[in-house]
């Protein structure tokens, strides 16, 4: 298996593990302290890491560090508390559907420029994209779990926005180091203003030990993930990330007794399936240019 690969299933592995340090540390912490606290260990590791490589951190273009990052972190934000919420697997597929996100975004980018036709097979992706949503949500959604649905489907789309924004700051030369590093600031910024508005909670060893776990996976995932898209291929990587769901999948019904039902499974074939299908249209469109293939520097 060449890096990249490798890359892509490790990095899916972690994400994966982090979503259940999540789940588990949710009893114990609010959605804003947890992303506070792997924003910090985040930032922490890339200042070193930046530091290391020579990379320096001040930026010419401060306000696109500052879009990118506040809509980054608030997909982090819905996306811990859709976590906290959902099955595992529920969470982590609604939080994926930013593909789907992106096609809608060509579609309605088409429309506004007059295009003499909308390219039909996009519109197909993002139909079968929302359809698997509904069968995602339909047998496992309770009432009391309704904003956290929405909270994730959310999630997705600002992912989705995330990712046009590392797309543009690549284009301005903005390395990955830096973009991840004020990412990780922004984090900070809305976990304090979380925890200024609810409190925080106190700590204990248990509770310490799972936040550091979500920094340091989340960090080491983001950064392979990152490699491997800018040295591998965008379909195969975007193909392997998906592994995130089928071991999100595992790890819900082995470690939290999440319900099997086939109308979720069969949601989350057509939500893999509806992405990997715009991606594939993505690339082809793009010639899978070096400024396109740098995935959202997150979730």
């Amino acid at each position: 298996m060449s890096s990249a690969p490798l890359l892509m299933l490790l990095s899916s592995l972690l994400f994966a593990v982090m979503g259940v340090c999540v789940k588990l540390a949710s009893a114990h912490y609010s959605a804003g302290e947890m992303v506070l606290y792997r924003a910090l260990v985040g930032a922490v590791f890339m200042a070193a890491l930046a530091r290391w490589r020579g990379v320096s951190l001040r930026t010419r273009v401060p306000a696109m560090h500052f879009w990118r990052s506040g809509i980054g972190a608030s997909s982090l934000l819905l996306w811990f508390f859709a976590i906290t919420g959902l099955p595992l697997a529920t969470a982590m597929t609604l939080n994926y559907m930013s593909s789907v996100w992106m096609a809608l975004f060509l579609i309605g980018g088409a429309v506004m420029l007059g295009a003499a036709r909308v390219d039909g097979r996009l519109v197909a992706a993002v139909l079968a994209g929302f359809a698997g949503v509904a069968l995602v949500l339909r047998p496992s959604m309770q009432p009391d779990q309704v904003w956290h649905g929405l909270a994730g489907l959310l999630s997705g789309l600002l992912a989705a926005l995330a990712y046009l924004q590392v797309t543009a700051l690549g284009r301005q030369g903005e390395p990955a180091e830096r973009v991840v590093f004020y990412f990780s600031l922004g984090g900070i910024v809305i976990g304090l203003v979380w925890l200024l508005a609810e409190g925080a909670r106190p700590h204990h060893l248990r509770g310490a030990l799972l936040l550091l776990a979500i920094g340091l996976l989340a960090t080491a995932a983001q950064l392979m993930m990152t490699h491997a898209y800018r040295i591998g291929h965008t379909l195969t990587n975007a193909s392997l990330q998906y592994l995130g769901l089928g071991f999100s999948f595992a790890f819900g019904v082995l470690l939290f007794g999440d319900a099997v039902t086939a109308s979720a499974l069969g949601g989350m074939v057509l939500i893999v399936g509806a992405g990997l299908y715009a991606t594939l249209l993505r690339s082809r469109e793009q010639h899978d240019s070096p400024d396109t293939r740098s995935p959202p520097n997150d979730t």
